[in-house]
């Protein structure tokens, strides 16, 4: 029996790391190395998977939840770093659950694939396109180079966002050729752009933040965290998590930026009054540096209307109930996602309805199998989406 994977990435090296060694395995990608969105992820560092119970893993799922019951199950993430403990790498948790490789290098978690796959044999097709794929009883594939023939196909291929790095949908037309329903991809874990000019506010970056986003004036995002901001907007984990869930709706939305979440108005204004009675000779700009990061000071008191340069004992109750309600309330306006060439991940994919979520073969034509990011599963950061990817990986190398 022969196999063709299409993508070597995150799912299709886990794929190809579980079939038979008795098979004929091809591997086809049309970059020049494995891996390489793998290279790129939790900046460089690979964040494998979360250590928490798989329950939660779950629940960190945004998009088709449901569908993950079994590839969690069957392949927890106790599972995930077992594998990579077994194959010489080891991990380390970190802030969040995060687990890391222990080196911080994404490229000793690519080494591990690339050590398994001479072990077995694999055949490795790089800079090597998938252009066709043909169904009638067996698989006919027509790449760049070659024609092909083969019993059973894993289309691994990712979504859309970093196309560089070979996601860039190509292949998309052909799954929906085969029968399949794609759902639009759309920027997933992105940067958001604001309708508000905030380059003067580019950079900073703020922790222990509160964040919350309002749909046609109702709350469906209320955290805290950190974030920082761009030339267009905001970035950052806070803003990460908030952008998946906000790509695919529509109307009014509205972002508040609380940067004392911690106190109440009341002890704010007890604080701002202490800060004010200790400084009375300064200027208001001075006199306040201890309430927040010193860089977002002055926009602060533009937005409040509030002269910077005024002395303490100059400002009325009314401007300083207005710096109170802005260091409480920064208020902008949500444009979009940032473009899917700066997105983490992709939100849409292959239709898992279509897909059997305890093998990842296809519902419509046998022998096909999905994993990964091609598939309409997207997860929040912290290695949730690796971990699907090599959940679901496991379950089409297994099943084959």
């Amino acid at each position: 029996m022969n196999v063709a994977i299409i993508g070597a990435g995150a799912a299709g090296l886990m794929s190809a790391s579980y079939i038979r060694d008795d098979v004929d395995i091809h591997i086809f990608d049309h970059n020049e190395k494995i891996g390489k969105k793998l290279f790129i992820t939790g900046k460089g560092r690979c964040n494998i998977t979360n250590s928490c119970e798989v329950e939660n893993l779950i629940e960190n799922i945004n998009t088709n939840k449901y569908f993950c019951y079994s590839p969690f199950y069957d392949f927890s993430n106790e599972q995930v770093i077992n594998f990579f403990n077994e194959n010489g790498l080891m991990t380390k948790i970190e802030r969040g659950n995060r687990v890391f490789p222990k080196s911080d290098k994404s490229s000793d978690v690519i080494k591990v694939f690339e050590k398994l796959l001479k072990n077995k044999g694999v055949n490795l097709h790089l800079n090597e396109e998938v252009k066709k794929i043909y169904n009638s009883n067996k698989f006919y594939i027509s790449t760049s180079k070659n024609e092909y023939v083969f019993d059973k196909v894993i289309i691994a291929c990712g979504g859309k966002s970093y196309p560089n790095t070979g996601s860039d949908g190509s292949l998309h037309n052909q799954i929906s050729k085969l029968g399949h329903t794609i759902h639009e991809m759309k920027p997933g874990l992105s940067g958001i752009i604001l309708k508000e000019n905030v380059e003067d506010l580019e950079g900073i970056s703020l922790k222990n933040v509160g964040l919350k986003c309002y749909l046609n004036k109702k709350l469906i995002f209320d955290e805290i965290g950190e974030m920082i901001f761009t030339r267009k907007g905001i970035s950052g984990p806070l803003v990460l998590t908030l952008s998946s869930i906000l790509c695919k709706k529509v109307g009014d939305i509205k972002l508040t930026i609380d940067l004392k979440p911690g106190l109440t108005d009341q002890k704010l204004d007890a604080r701002i009054l202490r800060d004010f009675n200790e400084n009375q000779n300064k200027t208001v700009e001075n006199a306040i540096s201890k309430i927040t990061i010193k860089k977002i000071i002055l926009p602060i008191l533009k937005s409040a209307n509030v002269n910077p340069n005024k002395k303490v004992n100059e400002i009325t109750k009314f401007e300083r109930d207005n710096l109170r309600k802005t260091l409480k309330n920064l208020n902008y306006t949500y444009v979009s996602n940032e473009k899917l060439d700066y997105a983490i991940i992709s939100v849409g994919g292959v239709d898992v309805n279509e897909i059997d979520p305890s093998t990842m073969e296809s519902k419509i034509v046998k022998n096909l199998y999905f994993c990964g990011e091609i598939i309409d599963v997207d997860g929040f950061t912290g290695g949730f989406n690796l971990q699907f990817a090599f959940s679901t990986g496991y379950l089409a190398g297994i099943n084959i």
